[in-house]
């Protein structure tokens, strides 16, 4: 059965009082931070952080009323604000229980150059030393001189003493407020209830990258009497936890920025011969249970939400022009951590649609919210490209 979609148009505070109370299982969204990020105006601050606070706070407010008690939310927020984000949402009502943060590569630096300006400033001369190819050292101000983020910029050296400084830090992480709806009672008897109050651990458990070998190295269906594997790309006797790690609080993108950051480590090894440094048990002298026997980057013990360059525009005749668009395989998993099998999941601030074209293509059921009309009818066309006809 084709799930259902409820796409509106309009003002996400006023269009949220009717739907009915305690009628939607998740909340996945990505809302404004305050910030006016690119000068758009719905991304303002309203007048100030108390003034965005509460007004975050009222649509908040709105979305615990129809989140299902024990629900969750996931709230993207920016490191700058998110306390500003935080706040709201805890002051309508909800629980804070966690922060993911999701590590990426893919963000550019949007410092001010306050060497060039003092120099700008003072008519002092600067030594040219050339073109520059390396975008990924690129500052805003120097996107903006040459007019396109494609073309080389020119590089200068001053003498004086604000050469080299700046205004701000590359980008590298984003954060997902991990809320929940107070409930009376047990976890277990409100799960009962509602079918909400907990997240789905195995669902979204981070799986290793098992082949299974015969004795001499070659890829072969498994069997129980050989315990030979290789575990991402290392060869092993241990046998390899195959349920997959414990989901954490921290996701990436796989970029090679990233698992730079990450050292290189040992999972615990479990021999078939004690006495070779394996997990044994002293009661009953055997390994205490399956391992992960692995070795590499500890970039592995994390989801990796590794976006894909064409999928934005997927399912449309233009391109996507939405500046903040979310990958699909991030919001997917976000989406399985939190939602009851076929629930439904709610997206206040829907954007070009990536919330909804996860959710349905995970098998939720999807109500998304969106105040532009351009970024609507972007939203629509992509979420029709992955569940047609639209309901």
């Amino acid at each position: 059965m084709e799930n259902t979609t409820n796409l509106i148009l309009g003002d996400c505070l006023e269009k949220l009082k009717d739907l009915a109370d305690n009628s939607v299982d998740s909340i996945v969204t990505d809302p404004p931070a305050g910030i006016s990020f690119m000068g758009k105006g719905w991304d303002g601050d309203k007048g100030g952080r108390d003034h965005w606070i509460t007004w975050k706070c009222e649509i908040a407010k709105e979305c615990l009323r129809v989140l299902k008690p024990g629900g969750h939310a996931l709230v993207w927020a920016l490191p700058r604000t998110a306390h500003w984000t935080t706040t709201a949402w805890e002051n309508a009502g909800f629980e804070v229980r966690d922060v993911i943060a999701h590590l990426f590569g893919s963000g550019f630096p949007k410092s001010h150059n306050i060497g060039k300006s003092v120099d700008k400033l003072q008519g002092n001369e600067r030594e040219d030393l050339g073109e520059s190819t390396n975008n990924r050292d690129r500052t805003k101000h120097e996107y903006n001189s040459v007019g396109n983020v494609g073309s080389n910029a020119r590089v200068s050296k001053g003498n004086s003493p604000f050469e080299g400084w700046g205004t701000a830090l590359k980008p590298a992480r984003e954060d997902y407020i991990l809320l929940r709806k107070p409930f009376k009672g047990t976890v277990a008897s409100n799960v009962l209830e509602w079918g909400t109050g907990g997240i789905n651990i195995d669902k979204s458990r981070v799986e290793p990258d098992i082949e299974y070998l015969d004795g001499k190295g070659n890829d072969k269906i498994f069997d129980s009497s050989k315990d030979i594997f290789k575990i991402n790309n290392k060869l092993t006797r241990a046998e390899p936890n195959q349920t997959g790690r414990f989901p954490a609080n921290i996701i990436h993108d796989g970029s090679e920025e990233v698992l730079a950051v990450f050292p290189d480590s040992k999972a615990g090894k479990n021999i078939t011969e004690k006495g070779t440094g394996g997990i044994w048990s002293k009661s009953s002298g055997l390994p205490c249970g399956n391992q992960y026997g692995d070795e590499g980057s500890a970039s592995r013990f994390f989801y990796c939400a590794k976006p894909c360059g064409t999928e934005k525009n997927a399912g449309l005749e233009n391109s996507n022009t939405h500046p903040t668009v979310k990958a699909i395989k991030l919001m997917s998993y976000l989406c399985n951590l939190i939602t009851p099998s076929k629930g439904i999941i709610l997206d206040p601030f829907m954007g070009s649609g990536s919330t909804g074209v996860s959710a349905v293509t995970e098998g939720f059921h999807f109500i998304g919210i969106e105040l532009d009309k351009d970024y609507f009818e972007i939203a629509t066309a992509r979420i029709e490209s992955v569940n047609k006809p639209l309901i």
